[in-house]
């Protein structure tokens, strides 16, 4: 397990990405956070903020009782401000956020209101500062993002497959397309850091095929490589059905089951990772608690299938998986974009 100590070079590395943003001298700045976060990111958030003459001030939440029938991880929807408008109102009249609450206001009921206020938020995710560090964003991330983005709002199909058997359908036609490349610059947005990522939010009845897990891809969810292969059986955005005789089938299986929520089996978001200094392995160097599998969502060249919440087709539910495949072809009304998991140019 890593120190959790406070070390100059990773004040210096906060102070970077926040410079990105255009963070100010004697810009009002909020750090919020919960009682549940990762206490060195707060206090690096805090200090980093200083170095840059900025005018910090701590939006703390007590983290919320549990609700949910299993765990809850990785969802992007942080729970912790739970509609408390006097908090809600600080984060809205403040023109930077330092978001470190333990899931992310990415998909958090509050984040349209504080947005509308104009703030640039900037999501840092729940992983260990050695993790960060490895994963600083820079204009190059920005302009692979970018174009990932266009071609996305520019196609009408995606079209994904692999040789362990992957053959998946997607119409973006009316999709939302979103893309983070590790920090904002402008007012009213939001990005999360470490960044490298290229989505899409289909909307309803849009895919259609079979997703094939193999040995190697990951889910996030539980933080695990798979060791044995998956088969998912997809109808109209919903998985039909979780194939295999592994551990790891079961365990998605009674994660899945557990919901008993139709739209935990729905599809979220589907895209690709860009950022070449992630890597794939990594999640097998950390503690668990070290890491929040970001780096992994974001490695060049995977294939990302999500489940559960999608605005863009109508659904909501706390039911989620994050699950990066590799050696996956992708290809955009034919145009291939990432070839056998490696990222084309």
């Amino acid at each position: 397990m890593i120190a959790d100590r406070i070390e100059g070079k990773w004040i210096d590395l906060f102070a970077e990405v926040f410079a990105r943003c255009k963070v100010a001298a004697h810009e009002p700045c909020a750090v919020l956070s919960e009682s549940q976060s990762r206490a060195l990111n707060v206090q690096l958030a805090e200090l980093a903020l200083q170095k840059l003459g900025a005018r910090p001030f701590h939006v703390v939440l007590p983290t919320p009782r549990q609700s949910a029938p299993v765990p809850i991880r990785s969802t992007g929807a942080s729970t912790a401000l739970q509609g408390l408008e006097p908090a809600i109102g600080a984060l809205t009249a403040s023109s930077f956020v330092a978001d470190c609450t333990v899931e992310g206001l990415m998909h958090a009921p509050e984040l349209p209101q504080i947005l509308e206020g104009g703030a640039r938020v900037l999501y840092i995710s729940d992983e260990h500062p050695d993790v960060l560090e490895r994963l600083a964003p820079s204009p190059a991330d920005e302009q692979k993002v970018r174009a990932g983005m266009r071609m996305l709002k520019d196609a009408k199909r995606m079209h994904v497959t692999s040789p362990a058997g992957t053959d998946i359908e997607i119409s973006l036609e009316g999709a939302r397309v979103g893309g983070v490349w590790g920090y904002t610059e402008k007012p009213g947005t939001l990005s999360h850091w470490p960044g490298g990522l290229c989505l899409a939010f289909p909307r309803a009845q849009s895919v259609n095929g079979v997703l094939v897990l193999a040995p190697g891809d990951l889910n996030l969810t539980f933080k695990r490589y798979l060791e044995s292969a998956i088969r998912l059986p997809i109808d109209n955005d919903y998985v039909t059905a979780i194939e295999g005789s592994g551990l790891d089938a079961e365990l998605m299986r009674e994660y899945f089951a557990a919901w008993g929520d139709r739209e935990a089996y729905a599809v979220s978001h589907v895209g690709w990772g860009t950022n070449p200094r992630a890597r794939w392995e990594a999640l097998a160097l950390y503690d668990r608690r070290d890491v929040n599998g970001t780096e992994q969502r974001a490695f060049a060249g995977n294939f990302l299938y999500s489940t559960g919440a999608n605005e863009a087709a109508g659904r909501h539910t706390l039911g989620h998986f994050d699950l990066p495949l590799r050696r996956c072809t992708v290809a955009l009304d034919g145009n291939v974009v990432v070839r056998e998991g490696k990222l084309l140019e």
